[in-house]
């Protein structure tokens, strides 16, 4: 695919359209997908967001706020309005309409579910075409590329989409991800390990339209004076993560409990999720109250602060794609304490910071002391590395310009 320019000098800026399609957008927790549009429309597109289900989340960040009043929902409880979407490609392409139709039930049998995607995929393709926008790129190989992919079917548009696991890599039979990747202008993965998991559940005949493009980091986490080191000094730590199954808190917490016993530290939990109430029990019965602090959801500037602040990222997940939090706090100097899954390894080693065996509570809580007893210089020299790393592989200007690339001949 050819690579697009430094800038698109050849036509209007901003006369270029793209979608970008999200189940749920804008999030907390999909801020990289902020930065990536952001990015592109510096670039010179035009970006018009879309989202299967408006946000639930209350915003402290303003750039959030702001993407919420411009993203598109599909579903806004206006029943009327996407029966009115359905209606209309009946009238006006009824032969692709019925076969969308037909492609939504086979692919998720005859359900609330496969009406819905079919609905919703008529919506999104009449709002494209009414704005001239010829492709839609999308963010998770979930339900979102199934809408996508039957709005294709309903319209002259095409799609393409990145999956960032480890959803995807779950299900993959069940998400139908060797029908999404037939069917794309191209599919991405965040790293090269996501690369090879949308190889493994594809047709060879298909994998040329595999790329990696990585996610990257908002700017403010980039500028020269991102790198204070004071915080290399102090005892504190920091997780950032969605108290879920996957990221492994309960696990952290336990290590927590075991370097208590020789070590002085806290460790600021940013984040929030349905394992809140459990996470909140296993400290309190731990003796851990005051030493791991759980402070809900952030903005993206409080959690630069928080990183700053500490002298240590630790993150104990079960499963991921590769977490942009890691590239935040180690382009912020701060190495990191990671396990050794998905794409964590592409980024994190042991010239920037400390990778554990997923699950292994004594490797968590020795990695956890080998940061506490390390000297400031060796700290410092880690987080340069990381943060070079981080300045080579996630800079969203430089990555925006090669997604562009890929997306230029569908557009």
């Amino acid at each position: 695919m050819p690579a697009v320019p430094e800038a698109f000098d050849t036509v209007v800026r901003g006369s270029i359209r793209v979608a970008y399609l999200v189940n749920v957008y804008p999030k907390v927790s999909h801020s990289f997908i902020r930065t990536e549009i952001a990015a592109l429309e510096r670039a010179g597109l035009n970006v018009s967001r879309f989202t299967i289900r408006r946000t639930p989340e209350s915003f402290a960040d303003e750039e959030d706020q702001a993407e919420a009043a411009r993203t598109i929902p599909l579903l806004d409880g206006n029943i009327a309005q996407l029966a009115g979407s359905v209606v209309r490609s009946f009238t006006r392409r009824p032969r692709r309409t019925l076969n969308a139709l037909r492609q939504s039930l086979r692919s998720t049998g005859f359900s609330v579910r496969a009406l819905a995607y079919f609905a919703e995929a008529a919506a999104l393709a009449e709002r494209m075409e009414r704005g001239n926008i010829r492709h839609v790129h999308v963010h998770f190989g979930t339900n979102p590329v199934a809408v996508a992919r039957l709005a294709a079917r309903l319209s002259p548009i095409t799609y393409s989409f990145t999956a960032h696991g480890p959803d995807e890599f779950d299900a993959p039979l069940a998400l139908d991800l060797p029908g999404k990747i037939a069917d794309a202008a191209f599919a991405a993965g965040v790293s090269s390990f996501g690369r090879s998991q949308l190889m493994r559940w594809s047709s060879p005949l298909h994998w040329e339209r595999i790329q990696v493009v990585r996610c990257a980091v908002a700017p403010h986490f980039l500028e020269e004076d991102a790198t204070d080191t004071t915080g290399l000094a102090t005892k504190r730590l920091t997780c950032v993560a969605r108290l879920g199954a996957q990221k492994g808190l309960p696990l952290l917490a336990t290590a927590a409990a075991r370097v208590a016993d020789t070590h002085d530290f806290i460790i600021d939990v940013i984040g929030d999720g349905d394992g809140r109430a459990q996470l909140e029990e296993q400290i309190d019965r731990l003796g851990l109250t005051g030493r791991v602090r759980l402070s809900g959801w952030r903005s993206s500037e409080d959690v630069r602060r928080a990183l700053t602040a500490s002298r240590a990222m630790v993150l104990p997940s079960f499963a991921e794609g590769l977490p942009v939090v890691l590239m935040e706090a180690l382009a912020l100097g701060r190495p990191v304490i990671a396990t050794s899954i998905a794409g964590v390894p592409e980024l994190v080693d042991d010239a920037n910071g400390w990778l554990v065996p997923a699950g292994s509570v004594d490797a968590l809580a020795e990695a956890m002391k080998a940061v506490l007893d390390a000297p400031y210089e060796q700290l410092r020299e880690m987080g340069q590395v990381g943060r070079q790393r981080v300045l080579l592989e996630h800079d969203p200007d430089r990555n925006a310009r090669h997604l562009a690339g890929l997306l230029m001949p569908f557009l």
